[in-house]
């Protein structure tokens, strides 16, 4: 069984999807570890590493991906530079493990069914408590929850914490965190760290005791609707409730040094819970860090990739945060990977068993079909707006 490690093209990726350590287990178990050249150059794990784990290291990019038996890789495959779909060099009943967006992009499911590979998409792995150690969308908003509380102190012109001086005392920033998900618990945590005082928002009711067991004050909203989907998501809400929500969340944007936003819906845009308005009410030299600007952003002003001022607010739109902490980011993939991959061999063998839950849910593409509904769905949503 060959399993190859893809060197990640697109420019603002940095992680890859097996570290060396992880490598040396896998080689323990009898698996033949290929890893392209170069592949975790970015993640500073060189090449000599890999091999003193017993690796081997393959520089010819058509050959790993064309002769894997299971592909790695931390981003969905892309269009290469000479032209060709890195999907295309795929064979034949191989086996893809990714980040592959398929709700948002289903096209990608429908080009790797027609080559026929079984393709295993982790933003699919279920919310469950046996499938908590391939739960890489968790491993990686932790990380992004963590590094945009650094972004925030960083470019907010005060101090997070109180301090007393011979000059006078220092209030304490003032944060207010949208989404008390994983990324959302991650920067309430961080911010209370340094030092701020911290409230926290999040439609979901039952996040409440969560957010309090961290320092921070939970700012509750009662909404006439259901508001958390299946595998404890945010469910997106009714108009309705969407205004009532920002009537009360504005006085709580005003008064805020930070605000840090994280709500984010699988397979749709960003809802919008920052309107240009309350960036208007907003002290100058106030900070609005966007984690969910990739999907269009909570904010209005966002400008995704971008710092801008708008108003008086900095308002940042990072992308591919968890890719800004390349090392631990790495460390925590390659072991949801690992995990995710004990439950798919049995005696050096692939077996995909559609009984186990976890892999009928994560495995959106087998024996040429798109397995999904909810990915078929979407793609004829994109079919019917093209034609």
């Amino acid at each position: 069984m060959r399993i190859a490690v893809a060197k990640e093209i697109e420019v603002c990726e940095r992680r890859v999807a097996l570290v060396p350590d992880i490598v040396a287990r896998l080689i323990k178990q009898g698996l033949e570890i290929w890893v392209e050249a170069g592949a975790g150059e970015r993640a500073f794990f060189n090449d000599a590493a890999y091999e003193a784990a017993g690796a081997t290291i393959i520089a010819d990019t058509n050959r790993l991906w064309s002769e894997a038996d299971i592909l790695l890789k931390v981003s969905p495959p892309r269009e290469r530079e000479d032209g060709r779909s890195e999907i295309d060099l795929l064979k034949e009943g191989s086996v893809l493990i990714s980040f592959l967006n398929p709700l948002a992009n289903p096209v990608i499911a429908q080009k790797l069914a027609a080559r026929k590979v079984t393709a295993l998409s982790m933003e699919m792995i279920p919310r469950t408590t046996r499938a908590q150690s391939m739960d890489a969308l968790s491993s990686q908003a932790s990380i992004a929850g963590y590094k945009a509380v650094l972004i925030a102190a960083a470019a907010l012109p005060k101090y997070f914490p109180m301090l007393t001086t011979a000059a006078g005392t220092i209030a304490p920033a003032k944060i207010f965190i949208m989404g008390a998900g994983v990324a959302g618990l991650q920067a309430i945590a961080t911010a209370r760290r340094l030092g701020a005082v911290v409230e926290a928002f999040d439609i979901r009711p039952a996040v409440k005791e969560e957010v309090q067991s961290l320092g921070a004050k939970f700012v509750e909203i009662k909404l006439d609707e259901e508001t958390t989907a299946a595998g404890g998501y945010a469910k997106e809400i009714s108009e309705a409730s969407k205004k009532r929500t920002q009537e009360v969340v504005t006085e709580h944007i005003k008064n805020a040094d930070v605000v840090i936003t994280t709500a984010q819906v699988p397979g749709k845009k960003a809802p919008l819970l920052v309107t240009e308005d309350m960036v208007k009410q907003m002290k100058p030299g106030s900070v609005i860090v966007d984690i969910a600007a990739e999907q269009g952003g909570n904010c209005a002003c966002t400008d995704p990739g971008r710092d801008i001022v708008a108003h008086g607010v900095t308002i940042i739109g990072p992308i591919n945060l968890p890719s800004s902490l390349p090392v631990h980011a790495s460390q925590l993939y390659a072991k949801n990977l690992t995990s995710l991959m004990q439950l798919l061999m049995k005696d050096k063998n692939v077996e995909i068993n559609f009984a186990d839950d976890i892999i009928d849910a994560a495995c959106i593409t087998h024996a040429g079909e798109i397995r999904s509904t909810r990915i078929k769905e979407a793609l004829q949503t994109v079919t019917s707006a093209v034609s």
